[in-house]
């Protein structure tokens, strides 16, 4: 079988012996079980990559097995691999190593750690076969798969109500976008008879004209699905709530990879979007909108979870601005360093929990810088590079999609101004995340837990290393989708200021000064207790704007009102009334079962006057 095809198979092999054997496993033993099986799949990913940038085509695929057929489309078992695809597998394989093995340190005392990783690696391999589907019914597939594997790891701790709850919201929002993709796929296929990707994307270009209603309507249901996986709005509630899972699920699911999914989605059906250039601005306004939105929230958190989740919303938001924009290149190539940093971001963010003994509240930390510098200084790198600091990666991926929004005929000034304002909300929060947490004396944890006695140091340190060095330096990856997205489309003609690109550059530092004079308190902190001051305006930021009270009381309140209304619907009532009858007649043929010799034969003989009446009639 191809290398290619081995790869979803490596880590699902490590599920099941996980699954299976769960707590006969050592934690040595579930680690490298765990460990192994995304290794693998990483080891094979390079060489993958590699085959392809050495061959003269623009893909290479592979069919394990036909799967079944729907009308006259074959859907197979089948695996695309071209240069998106390419950059997708390497950040979930080689990122969801690193994690991978941070998790295997920092879960190590916990009584489910078999259960953990097994269902670490399930998700790898549904986020596998999202990526390297070459029909849209496999891409489904894995689309639920990841879905339901946040579902698992955000409750994992399921003991607690709390996180229950976030995964229950979780599953139930991100339904509601699925759902939209759902219809979408259906009125692809109705339409065109197609479910292989590339083939839809050439039939679509091929007979529908740009601007066509059905069009529209297709890609705004795929958008649809995509806010939904990505946390973008309107459903971007989850994601905050979801940050009660473990802090390596926080880093490996909902910053790095499947978050990414709907960027993933709408690149991969670029040929749809693009013939509907007001789906388009849709797409662009979304993710504009859900940056600055993000960027406010993350303003008023007093969580250093939660400040990373608003964050991540910010960060995708840039991707959807790119795509929308029609900057796809761009949009991908930010995706693809936001995995290195914000991996790091949360990976460094769950040391210090560990040292803090489990504090997650900002205002309980400061003093971090002394006490934990090799954490503090790999911090530090994360903020840097999420700020885009000249000569950091996010600074290369950010600038580019900044560069191409204030001529594209589907963006325009108006977002360019909100990219840059999202940029200065970004370097604001950043250094009040770390002004509160590491600068100042320390407000509580004089004693810090010591991290070496209980976790591999090797497996807590090296990977925070390494995402550090990819942080700085992926900038400099070049990629190429010149045989991927088509050519970027003419700009609107509007001439550009001179000073737009070095107000972008600008802007981090802008926020960096401000910051230092208005968190003054912070930053200056000798150990005072510190609270977050109760007004109406940090309380509307600190709720996500006001979203989840909203959606409480337009959506759930008036159906959990419909609900005990219609308790006793006319379907609930129609089920039971089919009980009813099935009892009625278990009944009467029970007490017809009396062991009565006399009732047995009086019944016979009814039974030969009633068959004799029927035949004579």
């Amino acid at each position: 079988m191809s290398l290619l095809a081995w790869l979803p198979f490596y880590p699902l092999i490590s599920f099941l012996c996980l699954i299976i054997f769960a707590r006969r496993l050592s934690w040595l033993q579930a680690s490298v079980l765990g460990i192994g099986g995304i290794a693998l799949s990483a080891v094979a990913s390079a060489l993958v990559i590699n085959q392809l940038i050495n061959t003269d085509a623009a893909f290479i695929s592979v069919k394990l097995w036909s799967w079944f057929s729907l009308g006259s489309s074959a859907v197979n078992f089948s695996f695309y691999l071209d240069a998106l695809s390419a950059v997708m597998i390497a950040v979930v394989s080689g990122v969801g190593l690193l994690i991978h093995a941070y998790a295997a340190a920092y879960m190590k005392n916990d009584e489910n750690f078999s259960r953990f990783m097994a269902y670490m690696n399930l998700f790898i391999v549904a986020m596998l076969i999202l990526v390297l589907a070459d029909n849209l019914v496999l891409l489904y597939l894995g689309w639920e798969g990841v879905g339901l594997c946040s579902f698992l790891l955000i409750g994992f701790w399921y003991r607690e109500k709390e996180n229950v709850l976030a995964a229950r919201k979780a599953f139930i929002v991100t339904r509601v976008g699925d759902t939209a993709m759902a219809i979408g796929l259906f009125l692809l296929f109705k339409s065109l008879g197609e479910l292989n990707i590339a083939a839809v994307n050439e039939s679509a270009a091929a007979l529908w004209q740009i601007g066509d209603e059905l069009t529209y309507w297709i890609a705004l249901l795929l958008l649809g699905g995509a806010v939904g996986k990505s946390a973008q709005l309107p459903l971007q509630t989850w994601l905050p709530d979801a940050m009660a899972g473990p802090t390596p699920v926080s880093a490996l699911i909902h910053a790095a990879t499947m978050v990414t999914a709907g960027v993933y989605l709408i690149a991969r059906m670029q040929g749809i979007f693009l013939l509907s250039p007001e789906v388009m601005s849709y797409v662009a306004w979304v993710g504009a909108l859900t940056l600055l939105l993000a960027g406010f929230a993350a303003l008023a958190q007093t969580d250093i979870k939660r400040v990373l989740a608003y964050s991540t919303m910010s960060q995708i938001g840039y991707m959807m601005l790119a795509l929308g924009a029609g900057a796809w290149s761009a949009g991908i190539f930010h995706l693809m360093t936001h995995a290195f940093f914000k991996a790091l971001l949360f990976l460094t963010a769950g040391s210090v929990i560990l040292a803090l003994h489990h504090q997650q509240d900002l205002f309980k930390m400061g003093g971090l810088l002394k006490k934990l510098p090799v954490e503090s200084g790999l911090f530090i790198v994360g903020l840097i590079c999420l700020m885009a600091l000249p000569g950091t990666s996010g600074f290369f991926s950010k600038e580019a999609i900044i560069a191409v929004l204030w001529s594209s005929p589907t963006a325009g000034p108006v977002l360019w101004w909100g990219a840059i304002l999202g940029a200065l909300l970004t370097s604001i929060y950043s250094c009040r995340l770390f002004f509160l947490g590491f600068l100042g004396k320390s407000r509580r944890y004089d004693k810090l837990h010591a991290l070496d006695d209980e976790h591999p140091r090797v497996l807590l340190r090296w990977p925070l290393f390494l995402l550090a060095l990819l942080s700085l330096l992926g900038g400099l990856i070049a990629l190429d989708f010149t045989a991927v997205f088509a050519a970027p489309s003419a700009g609107t003609g509007v001439q550009e200021p001179g000073w737009l690109h070095p107000l972008a550059i600008a802007t981090p530092f802008i926020g960096i000064a401000f910051s230092w004079f208005f968190f003054k308190d912070y930053r200056q902190n000798q150990g005072q207790e510190l609270a977050m001051k109760p007004r109406a305006l940090v309380r509307f930021c600190s709720g996500g704007l006001g979203f989840d009270r909203l959606y409480q009381a337009l959506l759930v309140r008036p159906y959990c009102f419909l609900a005990t209304v219609n308790r006793r619907d006319i379907i609930d009532q129609l089920i039971m009334l089919n009980g009813w009858y099935v009892r009625l007649w278990h009944d009467a043929l029970s007490a017809s079962q009396n062991g009565s010799l006399r009732w047995y034969a009086a019944g016979i003989g009814l039974a030969v006057v009633f068959l004799a009446g029927v035949i004579t009639l």
